[in-house]
């Protein structure tokens, strides 16, 4: 691949020689270089610096591309997302708007059970090239590094099924894809009223297949009222741990309902979601290295409230922002509009939501030495923006598709 040199950019937004997880006061600081230039070789970030001290050895053949009045930062890292799935659930969308709550049509047969339903029905590779569609897209929107989760399967070919195409993705795509375990998702019919025996086929059959065939790198569990208990969440984590698998967990989206207690408890990854939060969740979250990762989409397609970022920032918990892509309650991947909700419905700085939405994400993923971040050595996974004033302008203008160009691994998407 030709080296690619990048110059006369704008502000070379995130630019860091050493990533650390923000947190507080950190969050707000985003390091720009004013009149930039950037190298790319084999996919790399080989240099950059101020255009007047440009390297004068570049490498020969070198493609130049001037980029004056642009901004170039790093491209999104969503931690969060439930890509893989069969059918799309607009049906759904219509009880919302008639007035049914998410418990309402979940109790109904809705919800994580109509796509389970869905699914099952649905071919591996009829998943894949649905899902390998949605990945093109989000990609053309700026996301390098994604997270996608299974659990519309709730057996354990199910499971299997979904976590093959994760990894069918992840082997050919240019974003970076990491793969989350959610068999406990929810319980199936014929366990609803034997929530231990589908724990148990968790843990004794589906863990077992998961680490036998590498699919996996996190488990995940849906930890709220109606679904798993914080016992049966710890109980679950702790048999996935010994397969290698890091939790990584719903929390506190319905309810208060101990979730993020659970996750801290279980040295979880991150906990997910935190539309409902109290002091003690948040001061759980302010003394923990687990990141705190909002999901305003989500909060904004279910009208609910929007996790307290402020407080959350302001007591010391890391955070992280991500679309929870997902055919139920937030049919978008758009990262550009999950930072100008950060900004605009939880008063986040744009400068902090856009720290959630790359490093922080990329911590949330454990990508933080590939991805989130302008540093040597770093995948070139870029975005470059069409001419505007300022960092501030991509999340004030919200309903403009301000990115001009996204570069992952060094070649244009």
């Amino acid at each position: 691949m030709r080296a690619t040199l990048l110059k006369n950019i704008d502000q070379l937004v995130n630019v860091r020689e050493d990533d650390v997880l923000l947190r507080g006061n950190a969050l707000a600081a985003l390091p720009i270089i004013s009149k930039a230039w950037l190298l790319v070789e084999d996919g790399r970030i080989i240099d950059y610096g101020p255009m007047d001290a440009m390297s004068k050895t570049l490498p020969a053949g070198c493609d130049a591309i001037d980029l004056t009045g642009r901004l170039v930062l790093p491209a999104w890292c969503d931690s969060h997302t439930h890509l893989v799935f069969a059918a799309s659930r607009e049906e759904e969308f219509v009880d919302k708007i008639k007035g049914l709550s998410y418990a309402q049509i979940a109790a109904k047969g809705g919800g994580i059970l109509n796509s389970a339903a869905k699914l099952k029905d649905a071919s591996e590779d009829e998943l894949f090239q649905a899902a390998w569609k949605r990945l093109e897209q989000i990609s053309k929107m700026g996301t390098g590094a994604v997270e996608i989760k299974s659990g519309y399967g709730l057996s354990t070919q199910g499971e299997l099924k979904m976590l093959r195409v994760i990894k069918k993705l992840k082997e050919k795509s240019n974003v970076l894809v990491k793969a989350t375990f959610l068999g406990a998702h929810t319980y199936p019919l014929q366990f609803k009223n034997d929530h231990q025996g589908y724990i148990r086929l968790i843990i004794d059959e589906m863990l077992p297949r998961i680490a036998e065939e590498k699919l996996a790198d996190y488990v995940d569990v849906f930890c709220e009222e109606g679904f798993f208990s914080p016992i049966e969440t710890v109980q679950i984590c702790q048999a996935a741990k010994q397969y290698g698998l890091k939790p990584k967990l719903h929390a506190n989206q319905l309810h208060c309902s101990g979730g993020v207690q659970a996750g801290v408890a279980v040295n979880a990854l991150s906990v997910d979601h935190l539309e409902s939060l109290d002091d003690h969740a948040i001061q759980a979250l302010s003394n923990a290295t687990t990141i705190g990762t909002m999901l305003p989409n989500a909060a904004f397609f279910l009208r609910m409230q929007y996790p307290l970022a402020r407080k959350l920032i302001d007591t010391g918990a890391a955070v992280a922002l991500a679309s929870d892509y997902n055919p139920g309650s937030s049919p978008s991947g758009n990262m550009n509009l999950v930072v100008a909700m950060g900004c605009i419905k939880m008063r986040m700085l744009p400068e902090e939501a856009i720290n959630a939405a790359t490093i922080n994400g990329a911590f949330a993923m454990e990508l933080q030495n590939e991805v989130g971040s302008i540093r040597r050595g770093k995948r070139a996974n870029l975005i470059i923006t069409a001419p505007v004033n300022s960092i501030a302008y991509l999340p004030y203008s919200f309903g403009e598709n301000w990115i001009d160009q996204v570069m992952l691994n060094g070649g244009f998407v």
